[in-house]
């Protein structure tokens, strides 16, 4: 045998050990008639995908006999996981590092105010509409901060948010820089609060919270479904290839500032429903409070941080851990503030990929599979 060949062969060797849930990797078999293909999913997510069913099963039901309070804190939950996960598709999976977020919550909220006040349509038609509107703003808004790059489009993102801000504050049927709120008309009159107040015999508050509670898992199932979706797909792997190196992707055809315009349109139409459900649960909306940067980015950072960077579990993760944070230390003051600054650091400097990354690391469970391997299947 010519001794390329033999190099050949022996780089198809088999290795013992290498099956994952009923998948081998490319070995003798493969060689004698096996047709080789490209797996992504692992037994580790496949189990999850159906204890996932059944939780998202659970929570649908969980109004039946879950408190309001618990209902409005996992309103928060879902809506920072969304806001979370979003942004971690801009930064994580693309590189763009944006500091200004909280442009496209500001511009939700504001939609919403006017679209149900201005244009009497209902909250549940205007969300989606608002997360459109939204994307649309975005067009325009990438063409300016897509010139800048690195720390510098970090900044540049941030003063749009600003110019946003201002423009706002000076819009007088939506408040001005006061503010203002929802009338009782439109809050108390979504479509579906009658239906539950029937069934479930409540009274229009307790109703509207379980209905709140329904959009916002909605949200946040279908936003983690369709980043998923996205990464597993031919644009997931243009995404990875510009991150990783963007020259190179550049060589190989990859359009680079069309899929990047691509993703922070679709992250700004996320980004703008969730603004829009935040604000429909507030009910009062105002300049400073609707384009905030410590509460709708600073605090989206910290869960993907802590959580790991790049990871569709890493926010989920850090999300929970925000939470506790937040419910059980807020009331030591300005030592809350210090001990999330003190994890930020020591995560950063023990797990740079976050808690969770350096879990999945170290043991290597994987629950949203994105890569891709060759594979063949097991004989029986």
């Amino acid at each position: 045998m010519p001794p390329l060949a033999r190099q050949h062969e022996s780089s198809l060797s088999p290795q013992e050990g290498e099956e994952d849930g009923g998948v081998r990797s490319l070995t003798t078999e493969s060689r004698k008639g096996a047709a080789p293909r490209v797996a992504i999913t692992t037994a580790a997510s496949r189990v999850f995908a159906l204890a996932g069913g059944l939780l998202l099963a659970g929570l649908i039901a969980l109004p039946l006999i879950a408190s309001r309070s618990l209902l409005q804190d996992l309103v928060f939950i879902f809506y920072m996981l969304t806001l979370a996960q979003f942004w971690n598709l801009l930064a994580g999976y693309t590189g763009l590092v944006s500091v200004g977020q909280q442009t496209f919550v500001g511009l939700g909220g504001y939609l919403l105010f006017a679209l149900t006040v201005m244009a009497d349509l209902d909250p549940l038609l205007a969300i989606p509409l608002s997360g459109l509107v939204a994307a649309a703003f975005a067009v325009p808004t990438a063409f300016v901060v897509f010139r800048l790059h690195g720390a510098y489009f970090a900044v540049g993102t941030w003063v749009v948010a600003e110019v946003y801000r201002l423009g706002f504050a000076q819009v007088k049927p939506l408040g001005g820089g006061t503010g203002t709120s929802l009338p009782p008309e439109v809050t108390n009159a979504i479509f579906g609060i009658d239906w539950i107040k029937v069934t479930l015999g409540l009274r229009t508050p307790a109703a509207r919270d379980i209905l709140t509670y329904w959009i916002a898992l909605a949200i946040a199932a279908g936003s983690v479904l369709a980043i998923y979706l996205v990464l597993r797909s031919r644009r997931g792997l243009a995404l990875a290839a510009i991150r990783d190196q963007a020259t190179a992707a550049s060589s190989i055809g990859i359009d680079i500032f069309r899929t990047k315009l691509w993703i922070y349109i679709l992250t700004a139409a996320g980004t703008g429903m969730v603004g829009a459900l935040i604000y429909l649960q507030k009910a009062r909306i105002s300049p400073d409070a609707a384009f905030s940067v410590l509460d709708w980015t600073a605090d989206v950072i910290f869960i993907v941080v802590i959580g790991g960077i790049g990871t569709l579990e890493g926010p989920i993760a850090g999300v929970v851990i925000f939470y506790l944070m937040q419910t059980y230390l807020a009331g030591f003051g300005s030592w809350y503030l210090i001990l999330l600054g003190a994890l930020a650091i020591v995560t950063m400097l023990f797990a740079p990929k976050g808690l969770w990354g350096h879990f999945s690391h170290r043991f290597g469970i994987v629950l949203f599979p994105v890569q891709r391997r060759v594979a063949v299947p097991a004989e029986p």
